[in-house]
């Protein structure tokens, strides 16, 4: 199968418009365990005519061990990047879909306090659902982009970035927890993972609202 690189014609055709695009995907909503991470990128006119990197997709099309040279180059790329984060606790507390836009008003806020008021320009963010504007974000002019992450560039570029960032954290928890094998599933539930649920019983990190324990499989 052909995969073809993310372009820039919506950004290009935004920023005709408005001075910045903003950026943002999510990371982490399908795990039991861990929090939710969502990328933000930021790109103006002058950043639009460059080329994109090499090598730019979607993270779940990118390879692990390549991954983390990608998300070098595209946080290079951009004006600025920053990752918002949201805790199992409170995906417990207030819901998944809450919990995403909480993560991404932490990941713009972020961005703001480099320069970048999200206000002054568009949001994009991947797929169908905006989740940002019932988080709080009413101020902002959020689009959702079906497959953003996949044709649009700078989405591609929040999602890489997101998903080293998760990552990595998920590898820094599991030394604390390896019997859950997080180095390896990064929270997601593979069979060794829902095998150690049964046996060890939940961590303080997994998802206590959802029914864990016989959770589908899902990679």
């Amino acid at each position: 199968m052909t995969v073809v690189a993310p372009r820039l014609t919506l950004e290009r055709q935004l920023l005709r418009e408005t001075p910045l695009v903003f950026a943002c995907d999510e990371v982490g909503r399908g795990a039991l365990a861990g929090p939710v991470a969502v990328g933000a990128s930021v790109i103006d006119a002058a950043g639009a005519r460059r080329r994109v990197p090499e090598g730019l997709r979607d993270s779940k099309l990118v390879a692990e061990a390549r991954r983390p040279d990608v998300a070098a180059r595209a946080a290079d790329w951009v004006r600025a990047s920053a990752v918002g984060w949201a805790s199992a606790a409170e995906i417990d507390e207030v819901g998944i879909m809450r919990a995403l836009g909480l993560a991404a008003l932490r990941a713009l806020a972020a961005v703001e306090e480099l320069g970048f008021p999200a206000a002054s320009g568009v949001v994009l963010l991947d797929g169908n659902y905006d989740y940002i504007t019932p988080a709080g974000g009413r101020g902002l002019n959020v689009r959702s982009v079906i497959k953003g992450d996949r044709d649009c560039a700078s989405i591609s570029a929040a999602s890489v970035i997101a998903k080293v960032a998760r990552d990595a954290e998920m590898t820094r928890l599991h030394d604390d927890h390896p019997v859950y094998e997080w180095g390896r599933n990064k929270g997601y539930a593979s069979p060794a993972h829902r095998d150690a649920i049964r046996a060890n019983g939940l961590s303080a990190y997994h998802r206590r609202s959802w029914a864990i324990a016989d959770a589908p499989t899902l990679f």
